[in-house]
């Protein structure tokens, strides 16, 4: 077994268990199925629903739309960026959504061997799962077949989600007198995941999104995406979900990416702090030891054995991320009243941004003033300016307490420096 391929798989295993049983909705637009590599991006979701992904799909169909109104010669009409759907342009969505739909459920049919679902049979439903109502007249417009979000049914959906469907939803919807409506593919996508209090939304994009993590009000600093993109995402934010996803359809393997590893594959936007701090258990041992290990070799900290941190565990804190250590801290008692030795602070090299490393050291001098601690030693051979930064002072091996002074490691000559907490 290749060593890279075991590596990938151990890594990607914290965010397998974190997703199994979660509920995500998935938006391709019209122009994700114009691309080759249509299918990749199908079976990748696939993949993730075989993982245990609870899986909601809905479909774009601009394009699609479009090319049909050019067949028939029909012209298009728009009346505030929204396609104004009279009888005959209705017919033209219908068909242009019922051949969508046809190709995406015989792509997920595909269960041969050799094919990249690897023989297994993914289930898929619709149907009339949403109910539509007309827009109606706007400034003296009348918008026809044109309609708005009445009611998803929730309850359904989750139903056929739980026993293991793939859901589709496309842009018609249908009225309780037996009409059909045209909606907006992506507020329809929005209005779904919060109906179903999805915990994730990912929009795929025809366009380029770059890599990262924002707030909703930071979206304006990405001015390359277009407003109605960042506008979406803000909406859906918005509306409760607590992670929303802007994936380029241009990089391959996209949705593993940002599901299954730490740095993701495109441009994550949520409200919430993604990082959480908690106390390390025993059962976290082995996760620590593969933080530390590579720091361990670069000399940049202390090598500690797997006993060692057995004995010490419950003076650490770690910091996850989708289930998976990203940073961690320890706070060990000196033999001196009021005293602690702030060690092994790491942020994983990947989350090395955004003051993760500032954010442990606050947690930890919390913790210690909690404690009824008023003075914090470190050493370090790599990071002393960074600590000056943060209020510590340049001290001395000598002004450690006599017991640590015992265990000071000269031939690694660490600096030692000391803050006064209020």
């Amino acid at each position: 077994m290749s060593q890279d391929f075991a590596q990938h798989l151990r890594q990607a295993a914290p965010f397998i268990h974190a997703h199994q049983g979660r509920t995500c909705v998935a938006y391709l637009p019209g122009e994700a199925a114009l691309r080759e590599d249509f299918a990749a991006h199908l079976f990748d979701l696939a993949l993730a629903h075989g993982l245990g992904l609870r899986l909601v799909l809905v479909l774009g169909a601009r394009p699609q739309i479009q090319q049909r109104l050019e067949q028939a010669g029909i012209p298009e009409r728009l009346h505030h960026n929204l396609r104004i759907t009279d009888a005959a342009t209705l017919d033209c969505v219908r068909q242009a959504c019922g051949a969508l739909r046809h190709e995406v459920e015989a792509l997920l049919s595909t269960a041969l061997a050799r094919t990249p679902l690897g023989g297994r049979r993914v289930e898929v439903v619709s149907g009339n799962l949403v109910t539509a109502r007309p827009t109606g007249i706007v400034d003296g417009v009348d918008m026809q077949h044109t309609g708005e979000l009445r009611r998803i049914a929730a309850d359904s959906i989750r139903t056929h989600l739980a026993q293991g469907r793939i859901v589709l939803l496309s842009c018609i919807g249908t009225s309780p007198t037996g009409e059909s409506f045209n909606l907006r593919s992506e507020e329809l996508a929005v209005a779904a995941a919060a109906s179903l209090q999805a915990d994730k939304l990912l929009l795929l994009s025809p366009r380029e999104i770059p890599a990262g993590e924002c707030t909703p009000a930071a979206l304006d600093d990405y001015a390359d995406i277009p407003e109605a993109e960042r506008s979406l995402a803000r909406r859906a934010c918005d509306a409760g979900i607590g992670r929303v996803h802007l994936l380029p359809l241009d990089r391959p393997g996209v949705v593993l990416g940002e599901l299954y590893t730490q740095a993701g594959g495109g441009l994550l936007v949520s409200a919430q702090v993604s990082d959480t701090i908690r106390p390390a258990t025993i059962d976290d041992i082995a996760g620590l030891l593969g933080l530390i290990a590579p720091l361990e070799q670069q000399g940049v900290l202390v090598p500690r054995s797997r006993e060692q941190l057995e004995l010490d565990i419950e003076h650490f804190a770690l910091m996850e991320r989708d289930g998976a250590i990203i940073g961690c801290r320890a706070l060990l008692p000196l033999p001196a009243p009021r005293c602690a030795e702030l060690a092994c602070l790491a942020v994983d090299p990947q989350w090395q941004r955004d003051g993760r490393a500032a954010a442990l050291l606050a947690q930890a001098e919390q913790s210690a003033r909690a404690a009824g601690i008023d003075q914090l030693y470190v050493l370090t051979t790599r990071a002393v300016h960074w600590f000056v930064e943060q209020g510590f002072v340049v001290s001395s091996p000598e002004a450690l307490p006599a017991s640590r002074q015992e265990l000071y490691n000269w031939q690694r000559a660490s600096q030692v420096l000391r803050k006064q907490l209020d």
